[in-house]
């Protein structure tokens, strides 16, 4: 029979038992007693005889009301499925996008609600065009938009760059000083830890902007 199976994938710790069968090993498992262990917190699967963890951490989780960042990797009669930088996909209803879509296109839209397995219904989908996409590490999500959105509108007023964020961590930005506004983000993530970061990266920006020549696009 060639009927396609759904691979069966279940939440682990570290320490958790993967199988006691022999089995090749995947990536964060190991072997004691001729059992396989999962290394890591994520999700796992026993495939074509390899025993492997996706992991978790650091990864997008999806949770309703979010916005999200995807990137369309089926089209099927009904909708899109998307690419959520996450362990499960997202779909996306043709009634929730005003145009169609195609494989590879950005769209940003809203998490409407998730079902058992952590699968997305999205909705108010929107096109993304031209542009460039970046992707962070989700948890530093929250620091590169900051209170009240304070740092994601001193990125914007300071380089003029329009800049879409994504819960999942995907960011789109759009303007004549992306390069600028992108290099800025990466400095959000390495240092989000730190005190003292809305200074240094309004100090960053602008000296970018003085070598260019651009000054102060605000």
């Amino acid at each position: 029979m060639n009927e396609k199976t759904e691979v069966k994938r279940w939440l682990v710790v570290p320490g958790d038992l993967i199988t006691d069968q022999k089995v090749k090993l995947g990536p964060n498992v190991y072997v004691e007693g001729g059992k396989v262990y999962s290394k890591v917190v994520g999700l796992a699967e026993v495939k074509d005889g390899v025993a492997r963890v996706i992991p978790l951490e650091g990864r997008y989780i999806p949770k309703e009301g979010d916005p999200v960042i995807g990137i369309v990797v089926d089209v099927k009669i009904p909708g899109y499925d998307l690419d959520l930088n996450s362990p499960y996909l997202g779909f996306l209803p043709n009634e929730e996008l005003s145009e169609e879509a195609t494989y590879g296109d950005v769209i940003i839209a809203t998490v409407k609600n998730v079902d058992a397995v952590r699968n997305a219904l999205l909705e108010k989908g929107n096109i993304l065009r031209g542009g460039e996409l970046i992707t962070i590490n989700p948890k530093k999500v929250p620091r590169v938009i900051g209170k009240k959105r304070s740092m994601l509108n001193l990125l914007q007023n300071l380089t003029g760059v329009t800049i879409l964020v994504g819960a999942n961590g995907r960011i789109w930005l759009y303007g004549k000083n992306v390069d600028v506004a992108k290099e800025a983000i990466f400095k959000i993530e390495q240092e989000a830890h730190t005190s003292g970061l809305t200074d240094r990266i309004t100090k960053f920006i602008e000296e970018e902007l003085h070598e260019r020549g651009e000054g102060n696009q605000a």
